[in-house]
């Protein structure tokens, strides 16, 4: 069976993405509909000991020990 039909409960889940920047980039313009999300900023964070990548979603992503992609929260965004 051709891998270009997905289910809809095959959907992948961030910390299923590859380990590439590209990988990341092509997760992310699938969920966003197929709108282009692109690195703004990339930078070594002190605070989160790793590289972390500000993207034009505006969210921050770094990976884990593991290789595995994560979410940056944005404590300043919290009440």
């Amino acid at each position: 069976m051709s891998s270009a039909f997905v289910r809809e409960n095959d959907e992948q889940r961030l910390n299923e993405v590859g380990p590439a920047l590209s990988a990341l980039l092509l997760y992310l313009r699938r969920e966003n509909g197929g709108v282009h999300i692109r690195e703004t900023k990339s930078y070594f964070s002190q605070k989160h000991g790793r590289d972390v990548f500000e993207m034009s979603d505006g969210l921050t992503y770094a990976k884990d020990d593991d290789s595995k992609w994560y979410i940056i929260p944005d404590w300043n965004d919290i009440p």
